[in-house]
């Protein structure tokens, strides 16, 4: 043991070292703040640079270390040939990526500016790594430097890959439960907890030194189509607008955050043009986020490869529309070639004024700069795995997990009831036992367990109805095990009644670990003796519920959202 500590401690010494502390010098002035003074080395950068280079420095590719040696090969082709300002990795693992993000700077003109998606941490992303909780589960935690403290323990793991920018956090306010893209992504669907959650998150990660992007602004929350397959409509007033879907950007902007990435919705509100997706909108992206609510900082569209975009601008003609809406980073284009060179065109026609142009490249080469990328050196892959699981990592997984689960409805007698009676276990929605079961099992010695699965036969079900008439007790855990916990869950008919059946038990506690908007598709789970809203399928989550039933801790945490009349948002009890 004493020899993996001081393992890690030269790891991480050594992840210092690299970084350099001309980087953390750096990093004391915000990246905003840094926009606003003379820089020798952007300045030296952007003069050794053609009119193409420049433009190909506002170009994001898709990078994976999933789709083999081949993939691989090309991405690093398109790095060479044309130039691009950085890429954007998705799936796969995190030796792998290490290895080829070191490998794809050596083939750079100009350091690479490395970004993922990483709402919940590089796990999002990667295996072999640590997952926090979702947004929506956060979204129910009191205590906001718990999330502050995630952010920074995020933004060492992406610094530990060699990366420099997450594309979280979500900041839209989810006020429509069958939002089939946000949802569980969102911090709820009141704006204020929103707000705080993501300028927290947001704040860790960057006062750790990592640039940060909130999402998807004007706001994607009250949708009920997947930009990645169709373009939305967001048909509200520009006062409805202005009061709810972008107060979480407001904030998070006078809060100083680095970067905004732009939704591809239709606002008619905002620009009457048919089936223009905001991201190309200049009304939006120029006249709303930068004018109107003065950003400052980086505008990222969000993926330029979507069928909300394709759809109706094919062949490049995307590219251009977001490149002169105001689009500072245009990332995942379909085809980045051809896109730099329309753009090029447009430069040239003088489409766009000089300093605007200019101030569009310089502002990506500052946050290269900020990042440290101007005394890059290759990140070591001793330790990675190690350093990426690290125990502390562990233990505020499994904090986070305490401060969200949410008791709500019962009290300390209906929630820990008899330890020596008679008690039945029955997990639902699984075809094996959970760790719920086998840790509450251990505190209730007299127990049996018994597993339901998504569609267990009516006849199987009746029976076990029966067989539970003999138990004094039942502790029931709802479970999903889909990777994107949906608002319904995909149980059949005859599944969920029966849970309205032992909901009904005299002496029952219901745990939830799904998405909490999934209450109200349970009708007469609101009968139980005790309910407790758990919000994912995880190990800490279902530890922190046996800890609330075996009175280990105290329940904080408060619905995020407006479930039904039965629960609405901030329910919460707690046992002390």
């Amino acid at each position: 043991m004493k020899r993996f500590e001081s393992s890690l401690k030269y790891t991480f010494l050594c992840f210092l070292i690299i970084n350099g502390f001309t980087a953390f010098a750096q990093q004391k002035t915000g990246y905003l703040s840094s926009l606003n003074r003379q820089n020798h080395w952007v300045d030296s950068v952007y003069k050794k640079l053609s009119r193409k280079q420049r433009i190909a420095q506002l170009f994001f590719v898709r990078a994976h270390t999933d789709r083999g040696q081949a993939y691989e090969d090309s991405v690093g082709n398109v790095i060479e040939d044309e130039k691009v300002g950085g890429l954007v990795f998705f799936q796969g693992g995190p030796v792998r990526q290490l290895d080829l993000i070191n490998k794809y700077q050596k083939l750079a003109k100009v350091p690479l500016l490395i970004a993922m998606d990483g709402e919940w941490g590089v796990g999002m992303r990667l295996d072999s790594t640590i997952s926090y909780p979702y947004q929506m589960t956060l979204g129910a935690i009191q205590d906001n430097s718990l999330i502050y403290k995630m952010g920074q323990f995020v933004a060492y793991d992406f610094k530990r890959l060699g990366m420099q920018i997450n594309l979280a956090p979500d900041m839209d306010v989810n006020n429509n439960p069958n939002n089939p893209v946000i949802n569980y992504r969102s911090f709820g669907d009141n704006k204020y907890n929103v707000a705080a959650k993501g300028i927290a998150y947001m704040k860790g990660m960057q006062d750790a030194g990592l640039l940060t992007t909130a999402k998807h602004f004007p706001g994607h929350g009250d949708t009920n189509v997947d930009s990645h397959l169709e373009l939305p409509s967001l048909p509200f007033s520009r006062q409805r607008l202005d009061t709810l879907e972008e107060y979480p950007f407001r904030q998070a902007i006078k809060a100083g955050i680095s970067g905004v990435m732009i939704a591809h919705m239709d606002i008619p509100a905002l620009d009457t043009t048919k089936n223009l997706p905001s991201t190309l909108s200049r009304p939006i992206v120029t006249g709303v986020l930068k004018d109107s609510l003065g950003f400052k900082g980086l505008v990222v569209s969000d993926a330029m490869e979507m069928k909300a975009v394709v759809k109706y601008f094919p062949d490049g003609e995307a590219d251009l529309r977001a490149f002169l809406a105001g689009n500072d980073i245009i990332e995942l284009s379909e085809n980045s070639q051809k896109a730099i060179k329309t753009i090029r065109k447009a430069v040239r026609k003088e489409q766009i004024s000089k300093e605007e142009f200019e101030t569009k490249v310089k502002k990506v080469l500052a946050a290269k700069y900020w990042a440290g990328l101007n005394h890059y050196r290759d990140i070591s892959p001793e330790h990675l795995v190690e350093d990426l699981n690290r125990e502390s990592a562990k233990a505020l997984v499994q904090q986070l997990s305490d401060a969200a689960v949410t008791l709500v409805k019962g009290d300390a007698p209906a929630v820990q009831l008899n330890p020596i009676a008679k008690t039945a276990i029955i997990s639902i929605g699984v075809n094996q036992i959970t760790p719920f079961q086998q840790e509450l099992s251990q505190w209730y010695l007299n127990s049996d367990t018994f597993i339901v699965g998504k569609g267990t036969p009516a006849d199987d079900l009746l029976k076990l109805l029966g067989k539970l008439r003999q138990y004094d007790q039942v502790f029931v855990s709802i479970n999903d095990t889909r990777a994107r916990p949906a608002s319904k869950l995909d149980y059949s008919r005859g599944v969920r009644l029966f849970i309205a059946e032992v909901a009904a038990h005299q002496q029952s506690v219901v745990c939830v670990f799904a998405n909490p908007y999934t209450l109200a598709g349970l009708p007469g789970i609101e009968k139980s003796g005790a309910l407790i809203a758990c919000y994912q399928m995880s190990n800490e989550l279902q530890h922190s519920a046996v800890k609330v039933i075996t009175r280990l801790i105290n329940p904080k945490g408060k619905l995020p959202v407006n479930v039904n009349m039965f629960f609405p948002y901030g329910t919460g009890v707690s046992l002390k």
